[in-house]
């Protein structure tokens, strides 16, 4: 990917008393949006596909089928809904200064709530999309918005038509609008690449897992029928064990507790992601007076077993901080000395647990297992030797694996960086492209 030092610069700049845009060419013309744009309403084509206007993608075709998308309401009547043509400007006014707005590819029908705009200057519309969605002007639209309820700031008329807006000529406008096509093009593409390589290496990493935690570590052991039809084929001197009847276990039902901004951290069944704790993405909390009442059926201590009823159904984790206060949903298994944790943590989250407990699940809205069915819960075990062992190459597998997908992380982020600059630098005129 060719640096900045690659791209020449234009011969003389001049001052736009815009510090956030700093200098442009000289001969680029200083305008402001108002004198860019003209709004329009056109109505009474309920015929027309719906589109929607997104932060992330500017204007697409709205997914009617898909209700999960659709988070607004649709009415029966679309004669109110503005038209908004192919190579018009669209803007959801209320999301403004998040960036959603662009220039549109496609005619369809917007909500009436939202902008709908002609270009009034000869003006590139891929130009003005790559200009009006960078970083530069996405960060202006929050100033031109006011609200007082989050998410939802109004954009104000006046102060939009006030904001500048950097043009150079036609052919200049092509010739960047022709650029960013080209090189954005390519910066996605390895940005593809990289996050193709980091499913790949999750992929490795929990097939090499799964196969250690189902079949062991030598390939050339014997093998016998486990006598169980969705386990099938073990080695021959492992064991088939009732989770239940080789743990002793905690299940945490009963009133809510009240929940406060600050005390004891309280996990709930969202904590539990993926084998581990997570107390970043759900941080709730009690009364620290209410903590031995909620935990009177019994203390969790660093090793126990978490398990997650429902919502979602079969999350695992191992306790790693004993103080906390447990929710309902979730079951605490202590587990026997034959038994090492860790293994079981991993067994209990392939693939081959997780679809047998699926299909014990019931319920309409959220898949859940009984405390009656809990005894269907079968493990496959080998000596408690063989189980450290496991446990001991999943860490230095994880370890491999986090450490290679960290590194295509960071690349990732400098590609979306280089991006990101990229265009700011090509629509103010930085570097010159033609």
């Amino acid at each position: 990917m060719e640096g900045f030092v690659d791209i020449p610069q234009y011969e003389s700049y001049k001052d736009t008393d815009f510090v956030w845009i700093g200098k442009v060419p000289e001969k680029w013309e200083v305008t402001k949006l108002g004198a860019c744009l003209k709004p329009v309403s056109i109505k009474n084509k309920p015929e027309y596909p719906l589109l929607s206007i997104t932060r992330e993608l500017g204007v697409i075709e709205r997914d009617i089928e898909n209700q999960g998308s659709n988070h607004n309401f649709i009415p029966d009547d679309l004669s109110g809904y503005k038209v908004l043509r192919n190579g018009q400007f669209g803007m959801n006014k209320m999301k403004a200064w998040q960036g959603s707005y662009g220039v549109s590819n496609y005619t369809g029908i917007v909500s009436p709530a939202y902008f709908v705009f002609d270009f009034c200057k000869p003006i590139e519309p891929r130009f003005f999309n790559w200009a009006i969605r960078s970083r530069l002007y996405v960060s202006y639209f929050g100033s031109a918005s006011d609200g007082v309820r989050i998410g939802q700031w109004d954009l104000s008329k006046e102060r939009m038509k006030a904001i500048p807006f950097i043009l150079p000529s036609t052919d200049e406008q092509k010739a960047i609008s022709n650029f960013l096509d080209q090189k954005t093009e390519q910066i996605d593409e390895a940005i593809a690449i990289k996050e193709k390589q980091i499913v790949l290496l999750k992929e490795r990493k929990q097939i090499i897992i799964q196969k250690a935690v189902t079949q062991g570590l030598n390939p050339n052991v014997p093998m016998k029928d486990s006598g169980v039809v969705w386990i099938g084929d073990i080695p021959a001197h492992w064991n088939v064990l009732s989770l239940t009847k080789y743990s002793t276990r905690v299940d945490y039902r009963g009133k809510t507790p009240e929940k406060v901004d600050e005390g004891r951290f309280l996990l709930t069944a969202k904590n539990i992601k993926q084998g581990q704790i997570d107390y970043e993405i759900s941080k709730e909390y009690i009364f620290e007076k209410q903590y031995e009442k909620v935990m009177s059926r019994g203390k969790p201590k660093v090793g126990d077993l978490l398990f997650t009823t429902e919502a979602p159904l079969g999350g695992t984790a191992l306790v790693d901080d004993p103080s906390v206060a447990i929710a309902q949903r979730i079951i605490l298994f202590r587990l026997a000395d034959s038994l090492v944790s860790g293994y079981v943590n991993l067994y209990m989250q392939t693939p081959l647990f997780q679809n047998y407990l699926q299909r014990l699940g019931t319920g309409s809205t959220a898949l859940g297992i009984k405390a009656s069915k809990l005894f269907l819960l079968k493990l496959i075990t080998p000596p408690k030797e063989e189980q450290i062992k496991i446990y001991r190459l999943s860490e230095d597998i994880t370890k491999e694996s986090n450490s290679a997908m960290a590194v295509h992380q960071r690349q990732i982020e400098k590609l979306k960086e280089y991006k990101t600059t990229l265009i700011n630098s090509a629509v103010t005129g930085k570097i010159k492209v033609a």
